[in-house]
């Protein structure tokens, strides 16, 4: 999956999280936006399962977790659509697959954390 981007991009990455570890052991605080929650909606829990555990043996997310089946409305080519999907939820700095043509795929960053819990993810979700 990182192979597919750009090597300076990639540098980036790298870069910036040896800034973000050196400030918090600096400062004993959290940079904001070094981390995401993700939110991905999956047709059925195998597809789920299947995503969960490509984006974990991968180690792109520090955690996944599958949630029931919720109930979800939304608009495809102009009507209404009603469907009964499975909610995951990520920990995550990256991610980007999925079996959907549109998935919804929503990442947050985190604007602020326990430090502890935010040096676990690092250590989680290792560098390129």
């Amino acid at each position: 999956l990182m192979n597919k981007v750009p090597r300076s991009l990639r540098l980036h990455y790298f870069r910036r999280s040896i800034g973000v570890r050196l400030h918090s052991a600096f400062t004993g605080s959290y940079v904001p936006g070094h981390h995401s929650v993700l939110i991905v909606n999956s047709p059925n829990e195998q597809a789920a399962r299947d995503i969960g555990r490509a984006i974990m043996e991968r180690r792109l997310a520090a955690s996944v977790n599958i949630l029931s089946r919720t109930s979800t409305m939304y608009y495809w080519k102009g009507e209404i659509q009603d469907a009964s999907e499975i909610l995951m939820v990520s920990l995550l700095r990256r991610v980007s697959f999925h079996p959907y043509a549109n998935p919804e795929v929503l990442s947050f960053p985190v604007e602020d954390g326990s430090l502890a819990y935010m040096k676990w993810m690092d250590e989680a979700i290792p560098d390129d």
